[in-house]
């Protein structure tokens, strides 16, 4: 069965004036990303603002990925909805349309116990038809407990587990849970500066934005990790902390937009208007990223591109 590994971004969506998905825009976006070594694809995230988009909406983006994409990478989209019979149809729509497997969201808004949050789980699992990728993120959504991923890793098509909380500690828990049950599946860090850490404790790869903004930087660390060249690894690790810092510095997730338009794609406005005071803070992290970014697409992206 197939499991994900290697590097993926989280996906960004760039939208057009009437707050829809940017047909042309998109497709320049996955071809960017492609071209720069990544390994999949994971549309319809946090980041990527699937929580605003509407069920056809969603089902639009999925099918301009798998489109797009034709076969050259997997295709895992986030099935995202605070109700399991919604997540259930966006997943088969995935396995209509040929999208290798999808990540499952804990739900949000209403945070129920853990017992609800697992049956949560358990009813998509069941009737998806997919591969499944549990998904942690506690600033958003009811964390996962080790226990609850020990039971649900034990359903055969839960093929992997996306970590967001960024605790190393959280991380390495799961993966000890999950090997007591016996099994074996791949683990993603979703958090971009965790991900040579995570590499050497034993992950998979990672699911994160700044995969999408820098693919040379996330493949590089990656491919890096793989050779057995470390100090290139923590180098490249190293190199991108402050612009994450920056990018979180703007309200969420607009510095990322900010920082993806500077590698050329055309994001649209943002989908929640900003107040006076926002704007202001926006574009002061837009002048920072230009000043932290430029020095790096010129000499590092360049260099790993050609590498």
């Amino acid at each position: 069965m197939f499991r994900p590994e290697g590097i993926y971004p989280a996906l960004l969506t760039p939208f057009d004036e009437n707050q829809k998905v940017n047909d042309p825009e998109l497709r320049k976006l996955l071809d960017f990303g492609i071209d720069r070594g990544l390994d999949g694809i994971f549309p319809i995230s946090s980041v990527g603002e699937g929580i605003h988009m509407d069920f056809d909406e969603k089902c639009r983006c999925m099918d301009i990925v798998v489109d797009q994409v034709n076969g050259r990478v997997p295709v895992i989209p986030g099935v995202v909805a605070s109700a399991p019979s919604e997540c259930i149809k966006l997943a088969q729509f995935a396995a209509s349309i040929g999208c290798d497997a999808v990540l499952v969201t804990p739900p949000y808004f209403y945070k129920p116990g853990g017992a609800m949050v697992e049956r949560f789980f358990e009813s998509i699992i069941e009737e998806c038809g997919l591969p499944v990728i549990l998904y942690n993120i506690p600033l958003f959504t009811s964390p996962l407990d080790y226990d609850m991923v020990k039971r649900l890793v034990r359903y055969p098509n839960v093929v992997g587990m996306k970590d967001s909380s960024g605790s190393m500690v959280d991380f390495m828990h799961f993966m000890d849970k999950i090997a007591i049950a016996g099994e074996d599946i791949s683990m993603l860090t979703g958090r971009e500066e965790t991900l040579l850490s995570c590499l050497l404790m034993g992950a998979n790869g990672c699911m994160t934005a700044t995969a999408g903004i820098f693919p040379e930087i996330m493949v590089g660390i990656y491919k890096a990790w793989q050779e057995g060249d470390l100090d290139t690894a923590l180098k490249l690790q190293k190199m991108i902390l402050v612009v994450i810092r920056t990018m979180f510095a703007a309200p969420f997730p607009i510095g990322f937009k900010l920082a993806l338009e500077l590698r050329g794609i055309e994001m649209g406005p943002p989908l929640m208007p900003p107040s006076a005071a926002d704007t202001y803070q926006i574009n002061t992290v837009k002048s920072r990223l230009k000043m932290l970014m430029e020095p790096i697409i010129e000499k590092h992206c360049k260099e790993l591109e050609t590498a």
